[in-house]
């Protein structure tokens, strides 16, 4: 769990949005005017890289059949006379049926369909203007008076490789490092090998804080070494080796993706010393690890979030780490301005770690919690 599953799992999720981008979703065309006009517009919606004419159905069983099936994330209905009323200057409608609850999705499939049935629109217009005898300039100015110019700052391509699985990767990690920090703790407490354990790493000395504090340091290493290695050769792959040109420093990225593991490692170790149990400091560490990512800001907007649950999320180091992250990875922040993430995070490792060492030293006087699942 801290080597060749952790690899594995990373490697999967790079895998699964190495597209980057989410083309030829498929649709179903519902052409119900059977003209040249709508076999136009049909051979546009096939023409555009995100979409994919699937099928073409019939009637509404065979569209209720394919969205509930899934066979396609939409049906575009073309109602009858749209032909006809496009000639006679009546303003036609076109249908989008599409499944909500699926909002990437739907909100991809949208974003093509109103781009396809402007062009198709404006073309009429502009074929009907000139027929009237009015001039090109004329056209272009009267058939978009104001013009919005949208300036894509970061992920211009909008590459969900760059938005999902950069911060995924991490995610991940996070989990696992608390899960291995209660694990490495409780387990002692599970076998009954705690005072052992203590022994062992002090000489036989007398267990004080201090010493509880350097065997716990040391037991915690080898899963931050290699939880650490997984996530920073990890973030090179997507980085150097898919050719993504860094703004800010990527270096500092792994310095604070070194320093929340160690702050995972030693919550989940904090949780299992403050509770003497294996089953319930595993239970502590999914119950607060799981949800970070959904708390973090990055799916659903952190400002957005009631007060309550905004302040659960500050009070996770992921939200922090991923801030840092995106503020290097896509925005070129300069180091100082994630300079205070990175200090809180060694931080808050720091003090997790002493809080942990001073319960272990109070685990060492209750042996009668020892061995309980």
């Amino acid at each position: 769990m801290i080597s060749w599953v952790p690899a594995l799992a990373l490697m999967l999720l790079a895998w699964i949005f190495s597209a980057g981008l989410s083309e030829r979703l498929p649709i179903a065309v519902w052409d119900q005017d059977h003209s040249s006009f709508s076999r136009q517009f049909v051979r546009m919606l096939e023409a555009t890289p995100g979409l994919a004419v699937q099928s073409q159905v019939l009637n509404a069983a065979e569209a209720q059949w394919a969205l509930q099936s899934m066979s396609a994330y939409a049906v575009v209905q073309i109602p009858p006379g749209l032909s006809r009323d496009v000639k006679r200057g009546i303003a036609g409608e076109v249908v989008l049926m599409h499944n909500a609850q699926l909002a990437t999705h739907s909100s991809l499939i949208q974003r093509d369909l109103r781009q396809v049935v402007g062009t198709l629109s404006a073309g009429v217009e502009m074929r009907a203007l000139a027929k009237r005898g009015t001039p090109n300039q004329v056209l272009q100015v009267r058939m978009e008076p104001v013009r919005t110019s949208l300036v894509s700052l970061f992920n211009i391509s909008t590459n969900y490789e760059q938005f999902l699985t950069a911060a995924l990767v991490p995610a991940l990690l996070h989990i696992l490092a608390m899960t291995a920090g209660a694990w490495a703790v409780g387990r002692e407490l599970r076998d009954r090998t705690l005072g052992e354990w203590a022994e062992e790493a002090t000489g036989g000395r007398p267990v004080n804080w201090a010493s509880m504090l350097g065997a716990l340091a040391g037991k915690l290493a080898l899963p931050w070494l290699s939880l650490t290695s997984c996530g920073l050769l990890m973030l090179l792959w997507l980085t150097v080796g898919r050719g993504w040109a860094v703004p800010g420093s990527l270096s500092w990225v792994g310095v604070g993706l070194a320093a929340l593991v160690a702050v995972s490692l030693a919550a989940g170790a904090l949780i299992a010393a403050l509770t003497l149990s294996l089953r319930t400091a595993l239970s502590g560490a999914g119950l607060l690890s799981a949800p970070a990512f959904a708390f973090s800001g990055v799916g659903f907007p952190l400002l957005a979030m009631p007060s309550s649950a905004r302040g659960w999320a500050l009070s996770m180091p992921y939200t922090h780490y991923a801030r840092l992250q995106i503020e290097q990875l896509q925005m070129g922040a300069p180091i100082v301005q994630s300079l205070p993430i990175v200090s809180g995070l060694v931080l808050a490792t720091l003090i997790l770690l002493l809080l942990a060492a001073l319960g272990l030293c109070r685990g060492l006087k209750r042996p009668d919690k020892w061995g309980a699942r």
